[in-house]
């Protein structure tokens, strides 16, 4: 791949090949230079994709809201993931790419977690130590929609020792009713390349219900009859987590610019503007616990 395809927004959206060798900045750095540029995960709906060449999703939109408060223009990174978070943080962060070399000043999407930001590598040092988590916008978790006419409704996940269920590959969902239990929902598990073909699967009768991310899942069920097809309240018992906090990453030595965009996140999230960019994409929402006022 010979460059990076960026978005710009100041004041039009633009698209354009982004080829040079950019680092991580300072707060004021970005102030100085007006421009910000802010990695999100290519074709991933709801939270950063390209709708006939103009970016969209509920990541893009937060960071519109990031710039538009610090004063400057929108550089989009569309990052491809690799094979763990920690790829993401050394690709995008703090060394760039080896083909690329390309490094953000901002990462959505990144895991808000102390076990996580703790953890520690094969010889006991911190595995993130070159990269500061913080601002924690949204608390993900698991959802099942399911075919009301073939499954009224999901009890208990042992439902699915008789009735076929869809996830994408590779996914935890797909790990988990592959070996969850015993491996007894294997045989009734079927793979898809992505959720959105999981459901298409799943209104053709193929599979009577699909697990995935609830937020993808409440995003995609606006595309489904949503008087035959509707979202589970069920829990996944042996999953592990059941919810977890996203939130942004900053290499560690720029946390003055971390203090100012977690102000942003803040206000976006105590005066429910968080909450409306999630609805615009008709995807559930959830506040994180940070924000919990104390009675």
């Amino acid at each position: 791949m010979s460059g990076f395809r960026i978005t710009l927004f100041f004041p039009l959206i633009l698209l354009c090949w982004w080829s040079a060798n950019v680092a991580a900045r300072s707060f004021d750095d970005i102030i100085e230079s007006k421009y910000i540029n802010i990695a999100v995960y290519n074709d991933y709906p709801p939270y950063s994709y390209l709708d006939a060449d103009t970016a969209r999703g509920i990541d893009v939109d937060i960071a519109k809201e990031i710039a538009a408060k610090l004063n400057v223009e929108l550089i989009l990174t569309w990052m491809t993931p690799g094979e763990t978070t920690e790829d993401d943080f050394r690709n995008f962060l703090w060394k760039g790419h080896i083909i690329h070399k390309v490094k953000a000043d901002l990462m959505m999407r990144a895991p808000y977690d102390r076990s996580f930001s703790q953890k520690r590598d094969d010889i006991g040092l911190l595995a993130n130590e070159l990269v500061h988590m913080f601002a924690p916008y949204h608390q993900e978790s698991w959802q099942i929609i399911h075919n009301t006419e073939q499954l009224p409704e999901v009890e208990t996940m042992a439902m699915f020792q008789y009735h076929k269920i869809g996830a994408e590959i590779d996914s935890i969902p797909h790990f988990y009713l592959t070996s969850a239990f015993g491996g007894r929902l294997r045989e009734n598990t079927t793979q898809y390349t992505s959720n959105e073909l999981a459901i298409g699967a799943m209104k053709k009768g193929d599979v009577d219900a699909v697990m995935g991310l609830r937020t993808q899942i409440s995003y995609l069920s606006q595309f489904v009859d949503n008087a035959k097809f509707q979202l589970a309240s069920n829990a996944f018992p042996l999953i592990g987590k059941q919810k977890w906090d996203l939130g942004i990453a900053v290499h560690n030595d720029y946390r003055t610019l971390a203090y100012e965009v977690g102000d942003v996140i803040t206000e976006m999230v105590q005066t429910g503007k968080m909450a409306h960019i999630f609805s615009q994409y008709h995807a559930t929402y959830e506040m994180p616990a940070y924000y919990a006022v104390e009675p």
